[in-house]
């Protein structure tokens, strides 16, 4: 008996744990007495119902072939669904991981609920999903589970099939070349071939025929009832949506090989693809029927593997775009093929987990060059966020401490120039550390609560309140109550003191010796307080949305603040988003006094600039890139235009690119007298 160990290469996960397949049924069921390896015992050793094989194949047998529903990975059991789910094998006997529903109406059917929960970091998948009933009887009671399905089907393959009696010498000449086939797909295909247990005394196999190197394909499907054949709804309830990939769910090829192969029969195989109706997958099944046709007698699963490979997607004309569905046709025809199409809200999340855990993994694998520091590193030491910009770990981490020590946290964002992208905090606390992490997240409720309008600081205790509508607030640490406004005392009907009025009073009672040291202490620290807010005040805007004091020293009349972001004309103190403010409204993007300081700076250099040109008439030449004036300096006939950058010679009054070539022997000279 051999086996093959599953690398890591064949799959879109990495991950060291061992997973098992469970099969979850439809209705609940009480676990019955004895061990957990007697129970998967039990339900991997159910019965199977037969059905007709595919009429290519087997052209002898007169049977009609057996219904097959969508995706028959699924079993059907009085109308109820069965949906195997990938688990850790240290994790069976956990309830959590089981799936159970109500049968409130066994003649109506029952749904059951199927979601997508991936963790990337750990490596875990758990697959769920929501499945409607097709409201159709369902023919046939099939009892195919999980990885078993496969098994079986081939199974009933072997039986349907007509197996010839050949010599002891020709059975050991074929079983010679089943050997070697095996051992040259290993070699080549690596990882993606498992070695399946013999059944039967034949040896079996599965391929993961992965479809690399097909360039960016676009997926495109329809969401709603029209997915379904036969359905009936109105054009403005559907609607399309598509999305691109560079990588698709593998084609799983599964081969049962009879003693008569390759002398006379091929290998019983199944198809299963994730992203084809069964009726694709059919005509899949016909190519490598004309394969084997093609080279009877010799073998053929390599030839087979490398069709699919190669063409397959042209063979459908998926050159560009891959359409999925349409969605509820049964295959009727061809138990080979096995279909995981189930609905679009299904298939497209499975289809872009898969995309993204393969770009994930080769970006891992390979060298990427920093766009911070220019260093190139290997891609596990990448930073790679959500906005698919990455950096490396030092750089991130440097870049973060950085803005946490400066409390720039709205700052704290993709480094890329206009991005804009967030850094999501599960990686902000690897960054950072668990004491780094505190503090951003201090940060982060001290900004939240800035920007509030209805938040006040209480005077003696600096604890957050809440403004009511009177502009009064209750500290509820210290208890005290004060006006929001003058941040005193609270005064019901007295008007506040304007904070002119409220210095005088403070600095008058200085002087006065009934005051103890602290009551002048803090006394005094208002009066600066007031000072600065008096001082700030005279040449600064507040930020109409967190009040934070900003002054303009030049520049235009818009202004972003740094605390909250947000965008404000300087001039009349409005929240902004845009330039259309300062087009149709009074207000001035620039204003008139900067403009005229600027022209008169203009003005000085080009007075400079005539007189420069007058003092050194003879002595400098115009620039012929930008008719700049330069002089000459000492017998040098090589000029540099500062304005332009440009190089050129006093002589022959033309641009030098390289001075070595323009002066020599045979040019200009560089170095005259006058």
């Amino acid at each position: 008996m051999r086996r093959a160990r599953r690398g890591s290469r064949g799959s879109h996960h990495q991950s060291n744990d061992t997973w098992s397949v469970k099969p979850h049924r439809g209705t609940p069921q009480q676990p019955p007495h004895g061990s957990q390896e007697q129970q998967q015992e039990s339900n991997l050793n159910s019965p199977s119902t037969s059905s007709t094989p595919n009429q290519q194949q087997f052209p002898n047998s007169t049977q009609e072939p057996h219904k097959t529903h969508r995706n028959t990975s699924w079993k059907y059991r009085r109308g109820h669904v069965v949906k195997t789910q990938f688990v850790k094998i240290s994790d069976l006997a956990s309830s959590k991981h089981e799936l159970s529903s109500e049968d409130n109406n066994a003649s109506l059917g029952v749904a059951e609920d199927m979601d997508v929960d991936q963790n990337e970091n750990k490596g875990r998948v758990v697959l769920e999903s929501k499945i409607e009933e097709d409201g159709e009887k369902i023919e046939g009671d099939e009892s195919h589970d999980g990885a078993d399905d496969f098994v079986n089907r081939l199974e009933e393959l072997r039986l349907r099939g007509d197996e010839p009696e050949l010599p002891e010498e020709q059975l050991s000449i074929n079983e010679q070349l089943q050997e070697d086939e095996l051992l040259v797909i290993q070699s080549i295909y690596g990882d993606n071939v498992f070695i399946l247990e013999e059944h039967m005394g034949l040896r079996s196999l599965k391929i993961h025929i992965h479809l690399e190197g097909c360039g960016e394909k676009i997926i495109k499907t329809k969401f709603n009832s029209s997915n379904v054949v036969g359905a009936k709804s109105e054009a403005s309830d559907d609607f399309s949506y598509s999305f691109k990939v560079q990588h698709l769910p593998p084609i799983v090829l599964t081969c049962l090989l009879p003693k008569s192969y390759p002398s006379h029969l091929p290998p019983y195989f199944t198809l299963s693809v994730q992203w084809l109706h069964p009726a694709r997958i059919s005509d899949l099944c016909g190519q490598l029927d004309s394969l084997w046709k093609e080279q009877e007698g010799q073998e053929v699963m390599y030839q087979w593997a490398e069709w699919l490979q190669n063409f397959s997607l042209s063979y459908f004309g998926f050159d560009k775009e891959i359409i999925l569905g349409p969605y509820g046709i049964e295959n009727t025809g061809d138990r080979r093929a096995v279909s995981g199409c189930v609905s679009p809200d299904v298939d497209v999340p499975i289809i872009r987990s898969y995309n993204e855990d393969k770009l994930h993994e080769n970006f891992l694998k390979g060298l990427h060059e920093c766009s911070i520091c220019f260093s190139e590193h290997a891609g596990i030491d990448f930073v790679r966020l959500p906005c698919k910009h990455f950096y490396c770990w030092k750089c991130m981490e440097t870049y973060s401490n950085m803005h946490i020590s400066d409390a720039t946290i709205t700052k704290l964002q993709c480094p890329e120039a206009k991005c804009g992208g967030m850094v999501p905090p599960a990686l902000l606390k690897r960054l950072l550390g668990d004491e780094g992490y505190e503090r951003w997240e201090s940060l982060m409720l001290q900004k939240t609560l800035e920007s509030m309008s209805d938040v006040a600081y209480c005077p003696r205790c600096e604890t957050p309140c809440i403004e009511d509508e009177e502009q009064h607030a209750q500290c509820s640490k210290c208890f005290f109550s004060f006006c929001t406004l003058c941040r005193g005392r609270r005064h019901v009907g007295i008007a506040c003191m304007t904070p002119e009025i409220k210095l005088r009073v403070l600095q008058e009672r200085q002087s006065s010796s009934q005051l103890d040291h602290e009551q002048k202490r803090r006394e005094r620290e208002m009066i600066n307080e007031l000072l600065s807010l008096k001082e700030i005040m005279r040449d600064a805007k507040q930020c109409p949305s967190c009040k934070m004091a900003i002054s303009r020293t030049e520049g235009c009349n818009k202004i972003v603040c740094e605390n909250c972001g947000q965008y404000f004309c300087y001039r009349c103190n409005s929240a902004i988003s845009g330039y259309d403010h300062f087009r149709d409204g009074a207000c001035e993007l620039f204003p008139q006094e900067m403009i005229r300081e600027w022209e008169e700076r203009v003005n000085v250099r080009q007075v400079l600039g005539q007189v420069h040109a007058q003092l050194f008439a003879g002595c400098g030449l115009p620039c012929p890139n930008c008719r700049q004036f330069n002089a000459k300096v000492g017998n040098n006939n090589h000029l540099f235009c500062w304005a332009c950058q440009m190089h050129y010679c006093y002589l022959c009054k033309k641009i030098v690119r390289r001075g070595s070539q323009h002066y020599g022997p045979k040019g200009c000279k560089q170095h005259t007298e006058g």
